[in-house]
């Protein structure tokens, strides 16, 4: 039985996607990097229109992707990498940084097409982060937004370490919202040919969720949001449902031992979220719902175009779903209000 609601409905909201992708050619590295780094560049399997993430043309042209974007329904996206998702795996620093400089200066491009619609975000490699600084500053002077960087660093690298704070400096200075994104970096998913059969469901639920809840405990418990209370971190298809529980018991046990073994916090947890942390959204009924009393000006919807899951090009239809019970103004936030304040956009007419 379809849910009863009395919300305003949300066919006539404007609605930009926090979360979208570009599908990166798959010899652009292997072509572009520099020689010394050709021979480990990595190769990905040619372009099928129409098969798993490469449906879509838009993936790679961004002019078709305008196209696209108007069948959904969408005013402007978010672009993260698909394939450069991987490479934040990469255990050779050096390697990894030329691959995230090609797949910058190829983002700055395509986004050219329509700088106001077309939001790219820059993959910045963390491994060196005097390098990492320089990156973000020339990313940030060439038109893209904030930066994506891993969610699970190299175990060396943890994030409650000083090794960061140059770069979370830097962020809040510039202004750019540092992005966590599902499948980055060195968690579960480096090593995902091992997990087959019914371990694939436990990589799929239970550690993706362990990865993302770890790095916002660190970033939290360890006093980072404290040092940098103007640095914005935003988790990306993450979903947001299990967000409110964990910041219950977060709060929680933070007031309970808080006397006897106090963190290098000031405040409840759930303050830094309120102030400093972002979530993505896009096929969420739980989150939804929970949005009636949660999260308003924090959480923002995506459609994950062109990945197989999207929503695309059904996304209204979803966003009615799971969003059309809710009053206009928090549809407003959620469907462009939040993502045009983090980037900076230019406000819809």
């Amino acid at each position: 039985m379809a849910r009863k609601t009395g919300g305003a409905g949300t066919n006539h909201q404007i609605i930009i996607s926090a979360d979208s992708h570009v599908m990166e050619p798959p010899d652009l590295w292997k072509k572009q990097v520099p020689e010394k780094y050709r021979e480990q560049a990595p190769l990905f399997p040619p372009h099928k229109v129409g098969e798993g993430f490469q449906a879509h043309a838009g993936g790679w042209d961004p002019n078709e992707r305008l196209k696209e974007m108007e069948v959904d329904g969408l005013r402007a996206e978010v672009l993260y990498p698909t394939l450069g998702l991987d490479l934040f795996g990469l255990d050779d620093a050096a390697l990894q940084e030329a691959c995230f400089r090609v797949y910058n200066d190829w983002i700055i491009e395509y986004c050219r097409a329509a700088p106001k619609r077309l939001i790219g975000i820059p993959a910045i490699s963390v491994y060196n982060v005097d390098h990492a600084v320089k990156e973000l500053e020339r990313c940030c002077k060439a038109g893209l937004k904030g930066a994506i960087i891993w969610q699970v660093p190299h175990a060396d690298l943890p994030f409650y370490s000083n090794h960061y704070n140059r770069f979370w400096a830097a962020a809040q200075d510039l202004d750019a919202a540092v992005s966590l994104h599902i499948l980055t970096g060195h968690g579960y998913n480096k090593h995902k040919e091992r997990r087959t059969g019914v371990e694939h469901y436990r990589g799929s639920v239970n550690l993706k969720l362990l990865d993302i809840a770890n790095a916002l405990f660190e970033l939290m418990f360890y006093g980072v949001l404290e040092r940098y209370p103007r640095l914005k971190i935003v988790t990306v298809e993450n979903e947001i449902g299990w967000m409110p529980f964990m910041l219950q018991q977060w709060d929680y046990y933070y007031r309970r031992f808080r006397g006897v073994n106090p963190p290098p916090i000031n405040k409840d947890p759930s303050e830094y979220f309120k102030q400093q942390i972002y979530l993505t959204f896009f096929n969420d009924s739980v989150g939804g719902r929970n949005l009636e009393w949660w999260g308003e000006d924090n959480c923002m919807w995506s459609n994950d175009f062109p990945h197989p899951n999207s929503t695309w090009p059904n996304s209204r239809k979803v966003i009615e779903r799971d969003l059309g019970h809710l009053p206009k103004e928090k549809q407003t936030k959620l469907l462009y209000a939040n993502v045009a304040r983090l980037y900076n956009m230019e406000s819809p007419a």
